[in-house]
């Protein structure tokens, strides 16, 4: 879901109610994506980076007769998702991408915005392909703006010394692959494949717009790991430099490029 890398990224601490704030642009790719699946009446369909829910919920109203599960190892955001529960039809789970394994083999499975933050993620596409039911569909979008102003500042304040970010923190200069090597691995796993990319010009409002962005997603996880005044001073020298590099124009709209990548790929 939903720089917007989805929730779910291990250790870090998630608000549903800041990642909700641009539910709507979040959630667009997620629903370009899953209009390009053409299952018609499947049984079990997983949402990996289910977030809080809101988009999982879609899913189970395109396939009303399936079962739908959304995982996601935010505690945060599957008690926000909890809500959204229909026994038997739409349920959630805690756990983490790299460790789930479904109790019956999917004829779906989508991770909107997710697989960026699994360090070596292409080589967790076979296992996933591995849990799909013969015909079954893998689907999957991944943000692919890391050069751009949100990201490139970001790294360079954590990678700065002034503040101490554990060198653990996940904040890579190339997480995901460009579109023609996810082509070529779901390829090489034996999938007919659909490879695309999307840049969406989001216009925010508001003060600082993309300040508020970064905090539902790629901010998030660096402030968790420092203390209240270091995480006040980041936040306030990350805020003033994306307000240089993202004027608001006389209106007080703000455009954040975002280039996505996106696949389809059935099985067999």
């Amino acid at each position: 879901m939903t720089g917007d890398p989805a929730p779910g990224r291990p250790g870090a601490t998630w608000d549903p109610a800041q990642y909700l704030r641009f539910a709507a642009e979040r959630e667009r790719p997620f629903d370009e994506l899953v209009a390009r699946i053409t299952a018609d009446s499947p049984r079990l369909v997983a949402d990996l980076g289910c977030g809080p829910g809101t988009a999982t919920r879609r899913l189970a109203e395109r396939w009303p007769s399936a079962r739908v599960v959304g995982v996601d190892s935010s505690p945060e955001m599957i008690a926000r998702a909890e809500a959204l529960r229909e026994d038997g039809r739409l349920e959630f789970v805690l756990g983490d991408v790299r460790e789930w394994a479904p109790d019956d083999a999917c004829d779906v499975i989508v991770s909107n915005a997710l697989l960026q933050w699994v360090p070596g993620h292409e080589q967790l596409l076979g296992p996933l392909v591995q849990r799909l039911a013969s015909g079954g569909t893998l689907a999957f979008q991944v943000p692919a703006n890391f050069d751009q102003p949100v990201h490139t500042v970001l790294r360079a304040l954590v990678g700065s010394g002034r503040w101490p970010v554990p060198a653990g923190t996940l904040l890579r200069e190339r997480p995901v692959l460009e579109p023609q090597g996810y082509l070529g691995r779901l390829l090489a796993l034996g999938l007919d494949a659909d490879v695309w990319e999307t840049t969406y010009l989001h216009v925010l409002t508001g003060p600082d717009a993309v300040l508020q962005w970064a905090r539902g997603t790629a901010l998030r996880p660096v402030l968790s790991v420092l203390g209240a005044d270091d995480a006040a001073s980041m936040e306030a020298a990350y805020g003033a430099a994306l307000a240089e590099a993202y004027p608001p124009d006389a209106s007080g709209r703000t455009v954040l490029p975002f280039r996505r990548i996106f696949a389809v790929a059935r099985k067999g």
